[in-house]
């Protein structure tokens, strides 16, 4: 009788032994190529951002022309490349994006910043007052100091006050702080100071007292930029004001914040007779509450106060 066994050890012994498997060259040269073709994307993609205006000397092989940057544009791009030097690309996903978007500056009529927009920004006419709460709070509890200082630098006794239909006097004035009128207004200047989303180093950023006669209306327009919401602080308002932004009509209220996103095309009008007097409100700008910290250092180093 045969067993199995037996059959597999007669079989087994002519069979030539099989050598142990060993990890040929294979899966490393795999590894290698891939990494290779993962370096060549890498550098394309760099290649990509660092001239995403084409070709310097034009279109190759009769194709489309390449866009070109506007001179604005082109000097942010240079801005923007400074600081990512002297500081780091990280968070800088969106700002890259904007300028970027230079190229195709056609937005929805209803939203159209004449200087910058930031994409990606929940956007809308008005925000509640929660959006900027702490600085809310702040500005309507300063407000009868303020008031008593507007007061005391429309007497005449102050000059400074630009001409034209909405009359103004700025504390702080496209980033650039004003020392005599903050000297005249030093109460007005702390509350500014304690303020944590002021604008107060680029050119978006203003603090201003303004001053609207009765019978006077601003035509529509549209501010800078997204980045920022313009608080509107009432200091002193007569029945007749008028406000719509982006289509919405909007009140003042004495002694209350009102925050509004001024890149939404926006009209005012004071529409009551001379003896109710001058609608009369401080604005301040602050940020947007949707724009990353390292955003606002990178936008105060793009747009710093200066020719």
């Amino acid at each position: 009788m045969t067993y199995p066994g037996a059959l597999d050890g007669f079989f087994s012994s002519l069979l030539p032994a099989t050598p142990p498997w060993r990890p040929g060259p294979e899966p490393a040269l795999a590894l290698l190529a891939w990494l290779a073709l993962l370096f060549v994307w890498y550098c394309y993609r760099v290649g990509s951002e660092r001239a995403p205006a084409g070709p310097p000397g034009g279109p190759r092989g009769g194709g489309r022309p390449a866009p070109s940057l506007p001179p604005q544009a082109g000097r942010l791009h240079r801005s923007l490349r400074a600081y990512a030097q002297r500081y780091s690309w990280a968070g800088m996903g969106r700002v890259r994006k904007a300028l970027r978007e230079e190229l195709r500056p056609e937005r929805p009529a209803i939203q159209s910043p004449r200087v910058f927009h930031l994409p990606e920004l929940p956007s809308a006419p008005c925000f509640p007052r929660d959006a900027q709460r702490h600085d809310a709070e702040l500005l309507e509890r300063a407000c009868p100091a303020i008031l008593r200082e507007y007061q005391g630098v429309a007497g005449g006794a102050a000059r400074g006050w630009t001409p034209g239909p909405c009359q103004r006097f700025y504390l702080y004035r496209w980033g650039v702080c004003q020392p005599q009128h903050c000297r005249a207004c030093p109460r007005t200047y702390r509350t500014l100071a304690a303020l944590r989303t002021f604008v107060s180093a680029n050119r978006f950023g203003n603090a201003c007292f303004s001053l609207l006669q009765p019978g006077t209306v601003l035509p529509g327009r549209y501010g800078p930029t997204n980045v920022r919401l313009r608080c509107h602080l009432g200091l002193m308002v007569p029945p007749g004001c008028e406000l719509v932004v982006g289509g919405e009509p909007q009140c003042w209220s004495e002694g209350h914040c009102l925050l509004l996103d001024d890149s939404f095309l926006h009209t005012t009008a004071h529409n009551g007779p001379p003896e109710d007097g001058p609608l009369v409100l401080f604005i301040v700008d602050l940020w947007h509450p949707n724009v990353a910290g390292a955003e606002r250092q990178a936008l105060d180093y793009i747009f710093a106060p200066g020719p």
